[in-house]
């Protein structure tokens, strides 16, 4: 009878019973074709004809033009003709949308790892049972947060930056694997849930999509992926519609007006009984051991998937355990992700070039012909450092293989030695650099090389200039890392000298500068001018330099014209400072473009009251670590208050610690530091041995 009456051609309603005929038409033709998408776009398993699915479509189609009231959000006439937006507004998700931590160790000690972690983090021993866990697929997609509310598709978002994402709602509608409605069957709907999954395309309907893109004289597309994305991120829902997308539930966001099961599989097993796609590759395992043979059973159907994946995802199978292990950082510490070895292709390496990094690190990249990996095509690979390259034995010239290391960042793993040419030609690190022409330094015992003109490269501009407005720098307020980019791309400045040499109305005229703000950065320009010695040395962001260290030189050589003439034997003289220190001190001294930058800072203004060298006071020889938030001080005050009297901070507890200095909230400090004996202060106690010091035995007796 139901099949009759889907197909029976619809005579006209009238009088009074046609809106009400028209309604229960509607939404029995409604339910019919949702019962068949999901038939066809999610369990593979169509039980009518194209046609037959066409004259239901249809018939819908009418009844909703000649009763437009009867349209619903979750008529599957809405998915396709939005008209464009103008751009993706944007989505804040109320449970951030977290990335799950990478296991790169692609071998069967990647899932013991894991395994070993989170037993650790639960206290639990080799006598405990083994812990159950649920394995998935990781799909090569992207990421969405679909939104039901009282079961209906009420918004899509995208992942973004986890915290924020766009708005893609009429994209998503387009996606016919995703229900407009959840299946709740006789049971009330969520009043609100968010389901998080995985947007991508089915390998055979990218290779038919880029058929009909190759017939339309239009441009193919790269892989399955970016296709997915891309399809995803148009702002012609129209266009969307035209892409054979597919969805993967794999989670949930915000929920309520929902009990929820105690586990993430039985999660799973709801979301597919609400009718949304799950992948039936899923497994419960048991312990290390289980994980390792999901990830091995996944290896070996690979190939054979009809989508792609870049490896297996392991989460902790208990809600409960979840929530009691918690996260570190943006990572839930209950999950990680276990990849599989990225493919490899062979090509030649044409030239090796050398790039300079925000921090002034020479990374040698190989120029390479052309290659197809991983989707992608890759014409750079990174060397990593001199070592690695002499390790390898990359020479220019070579056939090598290369991959997609962790599928982001293209390397070298071998060269084809039996193909290499007579005229190969060896790699030599330039002794100059190549961007600004200052000397490359390599430390001893270190892998990379540097250049040494920290306060001069191009390269290294913008980090050096937003170290050398820090707070614990040269505190200049207002100078962060929007106006340092507008600054150094509009060349306006090349060193942290020109700073000083800049207007109001220069600043006025950058992008969302107003004239207050203009002028309160002015204001903190000159402010900044009066410093003392060792912030000044710590801005000049020499390497190995911190802030403790900045303070030795200072109290050491009491003035600066002391310290950029000091001698190697003179800056391993100090306690804290060994060879490989000196010899980086030395060397941005020895840079004739750092100096002329230090000229034109103390030409600009900038002073500080002159300091006795070796300051002694009633805290000489005593070292101090500062943890938690004290009563009066602030913690530069502290450590002001601490070096002033002869003492040194250091930034972690160890055997030669003499004091902890605790207030609220220490920490783990605290712990450590009672673990190690180490006397602990307050603030009271501190001031107190300021102004009546106790003796060094008497200290470590307290």
């Amino acid at each position: 009878m139901i099949q009759g009456m889907l197909f029976s051609s619809p005579s006209e309603p009238s009088g009074a019973s046609a809106p009400t005929a028209a309604g229960e038409r509607a939404a029995t033709l409604r339910s019919a074709i949702a019962a068949h998408d999901h038939r066809y776009y999610v369990l593979d398993a169509p039980t009518v004809s194209d046609a037959e699915y066409d004259a239901l479509y249809r018939e819908l189609q009418q009844l909703e033009a000649q009763h437009p009231e009867l349209i619903t959000p979750d008529s599957p006439t809405q998915r396709v003709g939005g008209r464009p937006l103008p751009e993706f507004p944007a989505v804040r998700h109320t449970v951030p949308m977290l990335s799950i931590r990478t296991e790169t160790d692609t071998e069967a000690s990647g899932a013991r790892t894991f395994d070993a972690r989170v037993r650790r983090e639960l206290g639990l021993t080799e006598s405990d049972p083994p812990i159950a866990y649920l394995a998935e697929l990781k799909f090569d997609g992207l990421a969405v947060s679909l939104r039901y509310e009282a079961g209906v598709l009420v918004q899509g978002a995208t992942r973004g930056d986890g915290e924020t994402g766009e708005d893609i709602t009429q994209n998503i509608r387009t996606v016919r694997a995703i229900p407009l409605r959840l299946n709740s069957g006789d049971a009330p709907p969520p009043a609100m849930i968010e389901i998080r999954g995985e947007v991508y395309m089915r390998r055979a309907d990218f290779e038919r999509l880029n058929d009909r893109q190759r017939a339309a004289g239009e441009k193919t597309f790269v892989n399955p992926r970016n296709s997915a994305a891309g399809s995803l991120r148009q702002l012609d829902s129209n266009i969307t519609a035209k892409r054979p997308l597919s969805f993967f539930a794999y989670g949930l966001g915000e929920v309520t007006g929902w009990k929820l099961p105690e586990t993430h599989g039985e999660v799973l097993d709801a979301l597919e009984r609400f009718g949304l796609p799950v992948d039936k590759h899923r497994r419960r395992v048991l312990g290390a051991e289980e994980l390792i043979a999901f990830h091995q059973k996944i290896a070996e159907l690979r190939d054979a998937l009809p989508f792609d994946i870049d490896g297996v995802v392991y989460k902790a199978d208990s809600l409960a355990l979840q929530q009691r292990l918690g996260f570190v950082t943006r990572e839930p510490r209950w999950a990680v992700a276990h990849k599989y070895p990225a493919q490899e292709q062979f090509t030649t390496v044409q030239h090796i070039d050398v790039q300079v990094g925000r921090t002034g690190r020479l990374t040698p990249v190989a120029k390479l012909a052309p290659v197809f990996v991983g989707g992608v095509t890759v014409t750079n690979a990174t060397l990593h450092n001199e070592d690695e390259i002499r390790r390898k034995d990359v020479r220019i010239g070579d056939t090598v293989i290369v991959r997609r290391a962790g599928d982001v960042i293209p390397e070298i793993v071998a060269v084809v030695a039996e193909r290499r040419p007579e005229d190969a030609c060896a790699f030599e690190m330039p002794r100059q650099c190549p961007v600004c022409g200052s000397a490359v330094i390599r430390e001893e015992g270190e892998v990379d090389a540097y250049c040494s003109g920290e306060l001069f490269c191009p390269s290294q501009r913008k980090q050096a200039l937003l170290h050398f407005a820090g707070r614990r720098a040269m505190d200049i307020e207002g100078l962060g890392d929007k106006i340092i980019e507008q600054l150094v791309d509009k060349a306006m400045v090349q060193s942290a000298a020109d700073l000083y040499r800049l207007t109001q109305n220069d600043f006025a005229g950058l992008d969302r500068m107003a004239e207050k703000s203009a002028a309160n950065l002015c204001a903190a320009l000159e402010k900044s001018k009066t410093t003392t010695l060792d912030r000044f040395i710590f801005a000049l962001g020499v390497r190995h330099v911190g802030e403790a260290t900045a303070r030795d030189l200072a109290r050491h050589f009491g003035s600066l014209e002391a310290l950029m003439n000091a001698d190697h034997d003179a800056l391993t003289g100090i306690s804290e400072i060994g060879g490989v220190m000196a010899e980086s001190i030395l060397s941005f001294f020895s840079e004739p473009r750092n100096r002329n930058v230090i000229a034109a800072l103390r030409t600009a203004g900038i002073h500080w009251p002159e300091v006795a060298a070796a300051a002694t006071g009633p805290l000489t020889g005593l070292t101090f670590v500062l943890t938690g938030t004290l009563p009066t001080m602030s913690r530069d005050e502290a450590d002001r208050r601490i070096v002033d009297a002869g003492g040194k901070v250091t930034g972690s507890v160890s055997k030669k610690t003499s004091y902890v200095l605790a207030g609220d909230a220490p920490g783990s400090t605290l712990a450590k530091a009672q673990a190690l004996r180490i006397p602990v202060l307050d603030e009271a106690a501190l001031l107190h041995m300021i102004e009546q010091p106790v003796s060094k035995n008497a200290q470590a007796t307290s």
